[in-house]
């Protein structure tokens, strides 16, 4: 029999590499050999313990301990129960190289049924948050030799030119949709979206890709704030026009460049992907009559902040969109966009750091620092 390890966060802070068996898939089921599995947000929140996700939802839940996690993934396919299928209709064959999707929907909900993006589902699974080691096999999480995916995972072909360590930001990637969302209300509202100026807030690697997102959809002035100059650099080389230290500046002052880089008017677009909720109101100020607010960062709940709906958005004619994950249909649109833009921004360089099973909890204190942009686990490392 198969033996997998992985690294389960037993407790916040605490990470340790265990081992579990490898069965054979279930009908419907998958098993992968993983090859790289990034570091997100929710798995730095998980870590530190903030562990109530969709809060005010009927997804409200706390994250359960010990869990494997891990959801931005990118391996092979070891093997499957039956003929199993990728999200175009291919039958999936052992060594094919794939990313799987983030999420698992039921099927038969409302939102399934209807065509609404796949994280509305009401009664959804997440690899690496919701699923964990209590439910066998427990091998959900991409910090593990080893992935187990449920029957109706959506599974994406890795395009043979895409390597892993840019075909592993996929899932980051196709979190973007509110930047095209966004330039479709643009034009809705009566402006424009070509050479839209835009504002993202916080550029780890949920920023640093609506940053490079915008670029890529003919945006024009972009602004990057961010508390970690390392990412302010980062962003710098993805193409932002101006990048501001949120440790060096005040709200008032950051809001003023804004406002100058962007003929007084405000920006366009402002993407708020910091995770922390006093941004949103910082967005408010930045953002021009009749813009766009897109809320990306905020999936665990820090509390609430104080908002008019009157000034800050109604006779302003804001329109605030939020984005709770990525659409299944945005992972083979994301993948081409990469690959086909290899020769002109260096995607291979978003992943910064690649650690080994052994070292986890040494990877989610570096992807928290400013040394990192996107950290990622390789199982198959070496300790």
């Amino acid at each position: 029999m198969t033996v997998s390890r992985a690294a389960v966060m037993e407790a916040p802070g605490r990470i340790s590499v265990q081992e579990f068996s490898v069965p054979d898939p279930g009908p419907g089921a998958v098993v992968m050999r993983m090859s790289l599995s990034g570091i997100c947000g929710t798995d730095k929140h998980t870590f530190r313990g903030e562990s109530k996700q969709y809060a005010g939802t009927p997804h409200e839940r706390d994250i359960e301990y010990p869990l494997i996690c891990g959801h931005e993934n990118v391996g092979v396919v070891v093997a499957t129960g039956g003929e199993v299928r990728d999200a175009s209709g291919e039958v999936l064959r052992p060594g094919d190289r794939v990313v799987p999707g983030a999420n698992v929907p039921c099927g038969h909900c409302v939102y399934c049924l209807g065509d609404y993006p796949y994280y509305f589902c009401q009664n959804l699974e997440d690899y690496g948050n919701s699923l964990n080691c209590a439910r066998p096999p427990s091998l959900f999480g991409g910090w593990s030799e080893y992935l187990y995916l449920l029957p109706r995972t959506p599974i994406f072909r890795v395009p043979e030119q895409l390597p892993d360590e840019v075909a592993v930001i996929t899932e980051v990637m196709a979190v973007t949709h509110g930047v095209d969302t966004a330039m479709t209300l643009l034009r809705l509202q009566g402006g424009h979206s070509a050479g839209a100026s835009v504002a993202v807030l916080g550029v780890g690697p949920l920023g640093l890709c609506h940053l490079i997102k915008a670029r890529l959809l003919g945006a024009g002035t972009i602004v990057a704030t961010d508390r970690l100059p390392g990412r302010l650099d980062a962003a710098g080389t993805f193409g932002a026009d101006l990048t501001l230290d949120v440790s060096a500046t005040e709200q008032a002052e950051r809001v003023d460049r804004v406002l100058a880089a962007t003929g007084g008017l405000g920006a366009d677009i402002v993407i708020d992907c910091s995770g922390f909720p006093e941004t949103f109101i910082e967005s408010l100020r930045m953002v021009r009559t009749g813009g766009v607010i897109v809320e990306a960062g905020t999936f665990v709940d820090m509390g609430p902040v104080p908002v008019n709906p009157n000034s800050d958005i109604c006779t302003r004619n804001v329109a605030v969109l939020g984005v709770g994950g990525e659409t299944a249909t945005a992972y083979e649109p994301s993948m081409r966009l990469m690959a086909a833009n290899l020769g002109r921004y260096p995607l291979d360089r978003v992943v910064s750091h690649k650690f080994p099973l052994d070292r986890a909890a040494e990877a989610v204190v570096v992807a928290q620092s400013d040394e990192s942009i996107q950290v990622a686990i390789e199982p198959a490392a070496a300790g």
